[in-house]
């Protein structure tokens, strides 16, 4: 079967981020560093030959770039300074806009402008919506039960809508990432139980990220820093969203504290501030190699987030403080960061969420799939005459 060459992949991939691509003369120095690459899936060289032989077709059916965390050492040790790290970060932008049926993930990863104002359109549209809803038949003084501005179940029917809007759109791009990688870019036998046996790999890496922690550590850490926080923000933000998709009345009442619900608020707010601090200090220092480069959707993502964090301790200190006009004039506002922030996910950055413990799952099930075709065809020789 032929496969289409598209020449200004390249150029196209620019907007995603890769700007050194053509810098590249495969010595293989950057898989040969890699403490992920082996013999199945071997990157970041074979995604830089493709992309440079614009096999774009080919690209979207594989899993290598998920496999790459962004250790920064094939970056580091390129003779040529072609930084296949950020083009691996790239293909994952440009992966995602692939999975998105939609089209809105390009758009957004191609213009800075276009997602801003998509945000703030979304926020306006939330903040219009909440005001005239609490003004139509509450009180702005009363935070909760009878008569309150924003009540409980009116807020948990709220998030379950949104939740339920963000998890089509997850659900449907990752049908589409399953359908690249396992029907369209893989030519041998699948059997169907080793979806069955691998299953594990999903809950796994989806909450220990633990390929990230087997990144070299730097030499001045005792600790592999990037993966720490990473895995703190991660944990505070899936956090929060069960406590806010499941315990809201429970979030809500007060202005006692509820401490077997808020102490789990408490930490994952803490995880969130510690990562995102951390991770716009980063962009500022540079003092790892994956934060040299900031593509526009990655400060979007932190600010926003940073926002979110920021209004929701406001809101809570209003609340327990007494204060309960200006707890609900900030609970408008930090909804009005969250909503946008939400139906964003599946068209960002924050999307690798899903994505990377698919992409472990789907590798492993390839990997013994291919092991499985690999020992039949030993154990049954061709005899020449």
């Amino acid at each position: 079967m032929s496969v289409r060459v598209n020449p200004m992949f390249i150029d196209d991939l620019d907007r995603f981020g890769a700007e050194d691509v053509q810098l590249c003369y495969q010595c293989g120095d950057c898989s040969t560093v890699c403490p992920h690459a082996d013999e199945v899936y071997k990157f970041p060289r074979k995604s830089m030959r493709l992309l440079q032989m614009g096999l774009e077709q080919k690209l979207e059916t594989t899993l290598e770039p998920w496999l790459c965390y962004y250790c920064g050492q094939c970056s580091e040790q390129c003779p040529r300074e072609a930084d296949p790290g950020e083009t691996m970060m790239s293909l994952r932008r440009w992966l995602i806009s692939r999975y998105d049926f939609t089209g809105i993930a390009r758009q957004f990863f191609k213009s800075r402008i276009t997602e801003i104002i998509a945000i703030i359109s979304i926020a306006l549209l939330t903040g219009a919506f909440l005001l005239f809803y609490g003004l139509s038949g509450g009180n702005i003084h009363i935070y909760d039960g009878d008569g309150a501005f924003l009540p409980s179940p009116f807020i948990h029917k709220f998030d379950l809508s949104v939740g339920g809007i963000l998890a089509v759109f997850l659900v449907l791009n990752a049908i589409r990432m399953w359908y690249f990688v396992m029907i369209k870019g893989t030519t041998f036998a699948v059997p169907w139980w080793l979806y069955i046996t691998e299953i594990y790999q999903l809950p796994w890496h989806f909450l220990t990220q633990k390929r990230y922690s087997e990144c070299e550590r730097k030499r001045e850490h005792k600790f592999y820093m990037p993966w720490i926080i990473h895995l703190g923000l991660m944990l505070g933000y899936v956090t929060m969203l069960v406590l806010v998709m499941v315990f809201i009345e429970q979030l809500q009442a007060g202005p006692e504290i509820r401490w077997q619900v808020h102490i789990f608020g408490y930490l994952a707010t803490i995880g969130l501030i510690t990562g995102t601090v951390y991770f716009i200090r980063s962009r500022f220092k540079k003092h790892y190699i994956q934060y040299k480069k900031s593509h526009g959707t990655d400060w979007v993502f932190v600010v926003l987030l940073f926002i979110i964090v920021l209004t929701g301790i406001a809101q809570h200190i209003f609340h327990r403080t007494g204060l309960y006009e200006w707890a609900n004039i900030t609970y408008v506002i930090h909804l009005m960061s969250v909503v946008p922030w939400l139906l964003r996910m599946p068209f960002s950055k924050w999307s690798h969420l899903i994505y990377r413990p698919l992409a472990m799952y789907l590798a492993a099930i390839r990997r013994d799939a291919l092991v499985r075709q690999v020992t039949i065809i030993n154990s049954n020789p061709v005899v020449v005459k």
